[in-house]
């Protein structure tokens, strides 16, 4: 029976209403667990492949091979990002114990930029000027890592459901996505491509970037190589800039220590080698998985180390790039229904 107060109309847009009103406190209240959300998403773009032929050309359960994926994942990505910060943290609190090694790396940058470059208090002003920045970027940083647990496990509970029913969380997604079946293909294949190329890809470049550099540390006799070859590939998720930021200052330290060919051939080692592998890598990717600019790389970097922690430099990125391709996808649409609007009037006329 009719309501006789609401038309049709008015009872959707009320429905609508209450549909977007109850979404935006369902997105508030999960606010902390965007990470988890995004993170279930990469995943799943990930292991989608492998879980479909698990299922379909090998006949294995779905359970079974939901199960599998997630062993796999947790062996190769999160277990080793586990030991990373175990390692940073050991470090963290082998400096506090021992604080007469940072007095005097300080005195030395102190004595070099004096000698020098005629600068005194050099180190007095750069430590003022990024200090607040450094703050606010280490507060971030350990507030999310308070929060992964919570987050990797609310997004492998959503890991499993989503391999277990792929047709059907597919199916659901085609229909809801606003596009039509070509351009939400175009969407899928951009989303697969621009993640491959940032997850896998950028990963890749890391670990030869922090490898050749540890390698360089040990040659030319700097200390500590390997933790700095670790902490060179986290950084080298900043294309260009992340590299120069360990070498340059320990180049610069070694200067001020009284040597004086070892410093030079790290600059040579670090611009010469480690850079131009960086291009060399990226070109390789952009050819065979996708391209990612170094100028949204940095700026996805710089968005979304507030947001996720230590996983913005890869969650960043993504989400800059998805939104762009979401855009870009938008513009086909629109010039598509101009183009048939135009037709339609050439027709009409």
């Amino acid at each position: 029976m009719e309501n006789p107060v609401f038309s049709q109309k008015e009872r959707n847009i009320i429905i609508l209403l209450i549909v977007l009103v109850l979404g935006g406190i369902i997105l508030y209240a999960t606010q902390g667990l965007f990470g988890a959300f995004l993170g279930t998403m990469l995943m799943y773009t990930l292991f989608r492949g492998l879980n479909i032929f698990l299922i379909e050309r090998w006949r294995w359960p779905k359970p079974v091979s939901a199960i599998f994926i997630i062993i796999i994942s947790i062996l190769i990505i999160v277990l080793p990002f586990y030991g990373i910060g175990k390692m940073l943290f050991s470090k963290a609190i082998e400096l506090q114990r021992d604080p007469e090694w940072i007095n005097n790396l300080v005195g030395a940058i102190k004595q070099f930029a004096g000698d020098k470059l005629g600068q005194p208090d050099f180190i007095e002003k750069q430590l003022e000027s990024s200090s607040s920045y450094i703050g606010g970027l280490l507060t971030n940083t350990l507030g999310g890592a308070a929060n992964l647990f919570l987050e990797i496990t609310v997004m492998y509970f959503i890991l499993y459901f989503m391999f277990v029913g792929y047709k059907s969380f597919e199916q659901s997604l085609r229909f809801y996505l606003p596009f039509d079946d070509s351009s939400a293909g175009v969407l899928a294949e951009e989303f697969k491509n621009v993640t491959y190329a940032n997850v896998i890809g950028q990963t890749l470049i890391a670990i030869v970037q922090g490898a050749c550099l540890s390698i360089g540390f040990y040659i030319f006799g700097a200390s500590d190589p390997f933790f700095w070859g670790v902490i060179t590939a986290i950084l080298s998720f900043i294309p260009l800039l992340g590299p120069p930021l360990i070498f340059v200052p320990a180049a610069v330290i070694m200067f001020s220590q009284g040597m004086t060919w070892q410093p030079i051939g790290l600059l040579i080692w670090g611009f010469g080698l480690v850079i131009n592998i960086d291009n060399v890598l990226r070109f390789i990717i952009a050819k065979r998985m996708g391209d990612i600019h170094p100028i949204i790389t940095v700026v996805g970097v710089i968005i979304g180390i507030p947001l996720f922690g230590l996983l913005g430099l890869v969650f960043g990125p993504l989400l800059l790039v998805y939104f762009l391709s979401a855009v870009k996808v938008y513009k086909a649409n629109k010039r598509l229904s101009l183009k048939e609007q135009t037709i339609r009037e050439k027709m009409r006329d």
